[in-house]
């Protein structure tokens, strides 16, 4: 008798990340919840290979099985570490800076990585976007939201950026055609990671809203469309106050 463990089909990282906001779970909350899922699964595994004498090669499965456990759970703490070690911004500390030139910079070092996986990725941005914020973190924070992005991008498929002034705030538009489930799907390094930066966005005094769409896109069986994984697309909007003495610019 095998200790493998059924494991629930992965989910696409929109519904994961919508999961974190929803009933009013905080992202820290939603990642505890996340890692009792391997942990309990590495409890049984364990709990089986102790109950009696078993062949050898089901002993090595059961570390193969405790060492892909132990892996998503690496994953989880460290993205518990890093939101329970967060801090908000020293607004004192805040540079004049434009996000615009951040983005341009941002995707002409992500550029070669996007052409090697065979994605589109594209910037539209026609107006200067003034922020007051710390260059540093905004500046690390944009590449790893938009790094994590690209991951999670299907080879081959599309990676939009649409960044333009809105009133006074600044509009950032990010969509993305979904690849297939990563590993360690749902709580993959690159989904984990979109869930720290809406912790990052957050902190920052953003407003972030993720969704997920799919397109009738597909191969037809009569009268019925079956859907299939290429035509999901996700997208991210965020939304900073402008810097206040040149929003109207």
């Amino acid at each position: 008798m095998s200790s493998a463990r059924p494991q629930p089909a992965p989910q696409p990282a929109a519904q994961t990340l919508r999961e974190a906001t929803s009933k009013g779970r905080s992202p820290l909350a939603h990642l505890l919840h996340a890692l009792n899922q391997p942990l309990t699964g590495l409890q049984c595994s364990l709990e089986l290979a102790v109950a009696g004498p078993r062949p050898s090669e089901q002993y090595v499965r059961t570390l193969r099985e405790g060492l892909e456990l132990t892996g998503r759970m690496r994953i989880l703490v460290e993205a518990i570490r890093e939101v329970a070690d967060s801090q908000p911004p020293d607004r004192e500390e805040f540079d004049l800076l434009r996000l615009d030139e951040l983005l341009r910079i941002a995707v002409a070092d992500l550029l070669p990585v996007a052409q090697a996986k065979g994605v589109r990725l594209s910037l539209e941005n026609h107006s200067p976007l003034p922020l007051r914020a710390d260059r540093r973190s905004l500046t690390t924070l944009l590449f790893r939201f938009l790094d994590s992005v690209l991951s999670l991008t299907r080879a081959g498929g599309n990676l939009r950026i649409v960044a333009a002034p809105d009133r006074d705030e600044a509009s950032l538009v990010v969509s993305w055609t979904s690849g297939p489930p990563p590993e360690h799907s749902p709580f993959s390094r690159p989904e984990v990671g979109l869930l720290l930066a809406r912790v990052g966005w957050e902190r920052v005094g953003a407003e972030w809203i993720h969704t997920g769409a799919t397109s009738p896109a597909g191969t037809a069986e009569g009268t019925t469309a079956v859907m299939t994984t290429a035509a999901m697309t996700e997208t991210c909007t965020i939304r900073l106050p402008l810097a206040p003495a040149l929003a109207a610019l």
